[in-house]
């Protein structure tokens, strides 16, 4: 037995790289698990100017790299505002329409669940209606006031946003300028000779960039195509739902499937069984097809080759661990896993990465 062992020690944990990769990625983990809060301005930053490094690297082909830095930063943070400026009141009035409108909802819902005991009394019995009635009158009454009231207990949370919104541009801009620096700086401290190092951060370098720049480009595409479809069937919520389906598409699979349930909801408050509530859901079904079998295949054709299975697993896996920086970077961590499965020197593999690294 001790034998057996030591020989699975010799053949898959002998080679100093790959301890030190993985002391490496212990530490990482531990850091971002209790220091998460702490360092998200810094780990969004990163974030950010690894999204814009590729316009900073084209740009540099034809001007000074501070002067394409800056350029990126100037046009990247002014885009942002500007959206931030036509978006935000419209979706702070669609909600505050929103709170207005939950006693009313609730008043139909009622109506609805009434009719629903009156048809099949076999199977709804009173009992459940009304504690279902009860419950949602709760909900409805909490979730309205915390709309709609902004307590002292929110204002630490604000002062946070306005201070990230000044220190986050700060860093892009500085990650995207001194990015050579900051690099050679971390190098110090790898072994000289890294060919599994070198390996791995290759091949999630290219699959990681394309993944999160394919990622994003998906949430604008189905954002405003559900906004647009949706503003036109005149669904009150437009904008508020397409902003969910956009960011919905962040999270594979259960995003989806989550944000149907809000889709179908306002829909039939609104519409009621009436053509407008099916062509909302018509729309909304057709977008969901559109994405998932022609725009994510277009997209992530060679940024990810993951099971639907590992998706999933990873999802719920890093978002119990992380929560929401979890589920968003759950398919890029499931590549890393991959990728160091895939990569990881044993006995066989050692005198090869050593002959690539020489």
């Amino acid at each position: 037995m001790l034998n057996v062992f030591k020989k699975w020690l010799d053949n898959y944990l002998s080679d100093e790289e790959a301890i030190t990769l993985l002391l490496i990625l212990a530490g990482a983990f531990l850091i971002v698990l209790f220091l998460g809060g702490i360092l998200a301005p810094v780990i969004a930053s990163m974030i950010i100017a690894f999204l814009l490094q590729g316009v900073v690297v084209k740009l540099g082909r034809w001007m000074p790299h501070t002067l394409a830095v800056t350029l990126t930063f100037i046009v990247c943070v002014g885009g942002f505002t500007t959206l931030l400026v036509l978006t935000l009141p419209v979706i702070g009035k669609q909600v505050n329409t929103l709170a207005h409108e939950l006693p009313r909802i609730a008043v139909k819902a009622e109506s609805y669940l009434a009719a629903l005991q009156h048809e099949m009394p076999t199977v709804f019995s009173d009992m459940q209606i009304d504690s279902w009635l009860n419950h949602i009158v709760q909900r409805a009454g909490t979730f309205g006031q915390t709309l709609v009231s902004i307590s002292l207990e929110t204002l630490p949370n604000i002062v946070a946003v306005l201070v990230y919104g000044v220190l986050i541009p700060i860093l892009v801009f500085f990650f995207l300028k001194d990015k050579d620096q900051l690099l050679g700086w971390l190098a110090r401290f790898l072994p000289r000779n890294r060919p599994l190092m070198t390996s791995i951060w290759q091949e999630m370098n290219l699959q990681v960039a394309n993944y999160v720049r394919g990622k994003a480009v998906e949430v604008l595409i189905v954002g405003v195509t559900t906004y647009v479809a949706f503003i036109f069937l005149g669904q009150n919520y437009a904008l508020l739902l397409g902003v969910l389906v956009g960011l919905s598409v962040i999270v594979p699979y259960i995003g989806a499937a989550v944000v149907t349930l809000p889709v179908a909801l306002m829909s039939f408050f609104q519409f009621g069984w009436a053509d407008g509530f099916f062509y909302v859901m018509l729309a909304y079904g057709i977008i969901q097809f559109i994405d998932g079998n022609v725009l994510v295949p277009l997209l992530f054709s060679e940024a990810v080759n993951l099971h639907p299975v590992a998706i999933i697993i990873a999802v719920l896996v890093f978002g119990g661990i992380w929560g929401l920086w979890g589920v968003f970077f759950a398919i890029p961590l499931a590549t890393l896993v991959k990728a160091l499965i895939e990569a990881w020197p044993t006995g066989n593999t050692l005198k090869s990465l050593d002959q690539e690294g020489n």
